[in-house]
């Protein structure tokens, strides 16, 4: 049997999507894919897997609660696993759908856009970064804005 070169053998399973949420995701894969490629480019990384988890209020409480210590619904908890190996990363990103809703209405964004803003928010954690400090979160927003006018221009 031969293979080619260009046709893959198997499934790109980068990117695992989970939606328990009950709520809609107005995001298609292929959109969170080019995040995930823009980001890799942009840090020169490369994600081995993430696992890519909508909750509910509830559920991010109770992760929040339980690993941070922390009592409060949040938009995103990321976790990664590798070993600080930037060329294999793995994580899983656990995003509360109710509150990017809410974050959307508050900054005035488009539902999908949030949610993107959300995803890449989380890629940037997974490669490396934090938001502890007011220095911090001003980078990482910077970050977010890059990608995402990024992905936008591949439009």
């Amino acid at each position: 049997m031969t293979n080619f070169p260009d046709i893959p053998t198997e499934p790109d399973d980068k990117l695992i999507i989970n939606n328990e949420s009950g709520e809609a995701v107005p995001v298609e894969e292929q959109v969170l894919l080019k995040l995930i490629n823009i980001t890799e480019e942009k840090e020169t990384i490369r994600y081995k897997e993430i696992e890519l988890v909508y909750v509910d209020e509830k559920e991010i409480v109770r992760i929040n609660k339980e690993f941070l210590d922390r009592d409060y619904i949040t938009d995103i908890i990321t976790f990664r696993y590798d070993e600080n190996n930037p060329d294999a990363i793995e994580g899983t990103l656990y995003c509360c759908a109710p509150r990017i809703a809410e974050q959307s209405a508050e900054f005035d964004n488009d539902l999908k856009t949030e949610y993107l803003r959300v995803f890449v928010h989380g890629l940037i954690h997974l490669a490396g970064y934090d938001d502890q400090t007011a220095k911090e979160k001003e980078r990482m927003t910077e970050k977010e804005d890059q990608y995402l006018e990024a992905l936008n221009s591949l439009s």
